[in-house]
């Protein structure tokens, strides 16, 4: 374990996790919404630091980043927890749950491995980088050292002030903008959508690469008027060459009972973005759709 950062410290041994917008009040010996951050004798602790749930080497388009080190492999990895708890997530098997028992890899054997894989950058992806902040921290630092490029993959819910901190250290980002609808988010991710709005504006403020990814899930978040409002927020607030990602919904975890996103509704959403933005692709789909 590694003591976390961005935590204030209450009465009666409870602390206040500030990483992300949930804001935790943990008692003590209790975890935080993410499932790794535990409060123990006062004291915040990352149950997660150096053991990573998975570690591959990618392409850098899987990301999905098509604008950045274009045609480059990328090392990858992420651990257990998540502060979302989204009803459709491909992840569920680690995002929302935790396992200590796991075999550390440190900050400095991922430098070694991305050297032995000869990757020009390291992506802090599969769950949610912001929970594993202290580990994704130590390494980003360490690869900036070594001339490694950082790639973070995330919902962008982060509060302002670890996000500037970290952001220091990240070459390139890829934010998953889940609906321009609050309700949306509010009902299935549990999370709220100005954070990530903000996180989108820092990132651009800053002036980091940056592409977004849109899930279109049916039913969900597919109003093509709200879908119409987002690329045009995007347009306004990032820019109109800013990288649009539509992604195809299937049926998983808790939204089982719906179908796959259908192709023609693709088709529309590809439309209408492209009034507002310059890059638009979409993933996901049979090689013969476009």
């Amino acid at each position: 374990m590694k003591q976390a950062l961005f935590y204030t410290k209450k009465e009666n041994n409870k602390v206040q996790c500030n990483l992300c917008p949930n804001n935790c009040l943990i008692p003590e010996n209790k975890i935080g919404s993410c499932r790794v951050r535990k409060n123990i004798k006062g004291i915040l602790y990352s149950l997660v630091y150096a053991k990573p749930a998975s570690i591959n080497v990618d392409p850098i388009e899987k990301k999905p980043l098509y604008h950045f080190l274009p045609g480059t492999k990328v090392l990858s990895f992420g651990t257990f927890g998540c502060n979302f708890h989204c009803l459709n997530c491909q992840n569920y098997n680690i995002s929302q749950n935790l396992v200590e028992d796991i075999p550390e890899v440190k900050p400095e054997e991922i430098i070694k491995l991305a050297k032995k894989y000869k990757t020009p950058s390291i992506a802090y992806t599969y769950t949610e980088p912001t929970i594993f902040y202290e580990y994704m921290l130590d390494t980003a630092k360490l690869a900036k050292k070594n001339k490694i490029k950082n790639v973070v993959v995330s919902n962008g819910y982060i509060n302002q002030e670890p996000l500037k901190e970290i952001i220091k250290y990240i070459d390139a980002f890829n934010i998953d903008l889940k609906s321009i609808n609050e309700d949306f988010y509010k009902k299935i991710c549990f999370g709220k959508l100005k954070p990530v709005l903000e996180t989108l504006k820092t990132i651009k403020k800053y002036k980091k690469h940056l592409e977004i990814t849109f899930l279109v899930i049916p039913t969900k978040n597919d109003n093509l008027k709200e879908v119409e409002k987002m690329c045009k927020w995007i347009k306004t607030n990032l820019g109109k060459g800013t990288p649009l990602h539509i992604s195809r919904f299937f049926p998983c975890y808790k939204l089982n009972n719906l179908e796959p996103t259908p192709l023609e509704t693709l088709r529309n959403i590809k439309q209408i973005a492209k009034k507002y933005l310059v890059n638009v692709h979409i993933g996901n789909v049979p090689v013969s759709f476009e």
